[in-house]
């Protein structure tokens, strides 16, 4: 048994984190979804009277849900990797291709995607920007700040793998959240 070290408290708080962030999305975006395609297949085939605003918010609510959740996909390893070269390095080789991944590659291009897309929500918000479809035209700012608060949460949770990739180099092991540590 390993002493918990601050680099694993590290890893640990940082996949806390992104798995807390996700369940709060869940609970926030689910129930919007859920309800307004409810209210429209009702308004539509019972009353034949459809809505004018559940596809925005079918759209936002399920764009907001895919995009926020992208950081807890990356905890759980759920994004495409090419698995058949993969499964036969060692652990060590992983780690080195993946910590150079995330450094050359992921960290750089989430932060450049964050930039451009806080000027972009910035800019909607400074302008009031409005949906162009229908005559209630709902607000896009909230829906704007969605891909960089995405890109920020797949930064952070980026860290972590690569703390983890570096771990993997270290020690030869690929690092488990569950392996018995010593308090």
């Amino acid at each position: 048994m390993r002493p918990v070290t601050p680099y694993v408290r590290v890893i640990r708080g940082i996949d806390a984190f992104t798995t807390f962030v996700s369940y709060l999305v869940l609970i926030l975006f689910i129930p919007p979804l859920v309800i307004a395609n409810v209210i429209e297949v009702v308004m539509r085939y019972a009353f034949h009277a459809p809505t004018i605003w559940a596809l925005d918010v079918t759209t936002m609510s399920f764009g907001a849900l895919f995009m926020l959740g992208a950081g807890y996909t990356l905890l759980k390893g759920a994004h495409v990797r090419t698995d058949i070269f993969w499964e036969q390095m060692t652990p060590r080789t992983k780690g080195m291709i993946d910590a150079i991944a995330y450094i050359v590659l992921f960290i750089p291009t989430m932060a450049v995607l964050l930039n451009i897309s806080w000027g972009e929500f910035m800019f909607a918000f400074e302008l009031d920007e409005r949906s162009s479809t229908g005559i209630w035209r709902p607000i896009l700012w909230p829906f704007r700040l969605v891909v960089p608060l995405a890109c920020a949460l797949l930064i952070i949770q980026g860290i972590s793998e690569l703390m983890k990739s570096l771990w993997a180099v270290k020690t030869g092991e690929l690092f488990t959240q569950h392996e018995k540590i010593e308090v």
